[in-house]
């Protein structure tokens, strides 16, 4: 699995031999055949693994959030510093590209969760979280191409704009959408021994986040 991650990163499927595969891997053709019955086979699950991994990495950084629109942007944010972070799973994303939407997977499992949960709680207003959730997919693909395109990386302040542009475009107020993207990304001041767990803050739209009657969100 490995080696077809590693193949998928470097140069994509195209033209790549079993032999190249296993060589890379250093077994055998019948260790290869004892998983997979195709080339195709095994990059499909190379791409399944590399998504799973994403999705667990959005998920133990977010896991302490209460509010699901502060969920969905920090999600951004870590997508747009996967080419320093992680490069292998960022180039991997970006050869998938759209496909990642019809793959059965935890990423979109929780990216549809996740704007579920804030339409439900009054911080973003989609008639249709599937028309929602391709529209994010194509600007998250975008901010990938960006960071992997630029030699010295895009920095916190693309990934914070990216951020505040993709909670405005899923119906947030400007105002709330450009505190929420700019929020402190869980685990970057990990608590010490003997200091207070700060308290969970209130979802976006509501006075934490300096609600007004004409801010365009609800009251919670």
């Amino acid at each position: 699995m490995g080696a077809a991650r590693a193949i998928l990163s470097d140069q994509g499927p195209a033209d790549v031999s079993i032999q190249q595969i296993t060589d890379r891997a250093d077994v055998g053709f019948g260790s290869f055949y004892n998983h997979f019955t195709s080339k195709a086979e095994l990059f499909e699950a190379a791409v399944a693994d590399t998504l799973e991994e994403y999705a667990t990495l959005l998920e133990e950084r977010t896991a302490r959030l209460d509010d699901p629109a502060e969920s969905f942007a920090v999600g951004v944010r870590l997508t747009g510093r996967l080419a320093e972070t992680h490069p292998e799973v960022a180039r991997i994303l970006l050869r998938t590209g759209m496909n990642c939407l019809h793959e059965e997977c935890g990423l979109t499992t929780r990216a549809t969760r996740d704007i579920e949960l804030a339409v439900a709680a009054g911080s973003f207003r989609v008639a249709n979280s599937q028309v929602a959730l391709a529209g994010v997919a194509g600007a998250l693909l975008g901010l990938v191409e960006l960071t992997l395109s630029r030699p010295d990386g895009a920095g916190p302040e693309v990934c914070e704009e990216m951020a505040e542009l993709m909670l405005r475009m899923l119906g947030m107020a400007p105002d709330d959408a450009h505190e929420v993207a700019r929020r402190p990304l869980p685990g970057e001041h990990p608590v010490t021994a003997g200091t207070a767990t700060a308290a969970p803050r209130p979802r976006a739209g509501t006075e934490a986040v300096g609600f007004r009657p004409d801010a365009g969100a609800p009251p919670g």
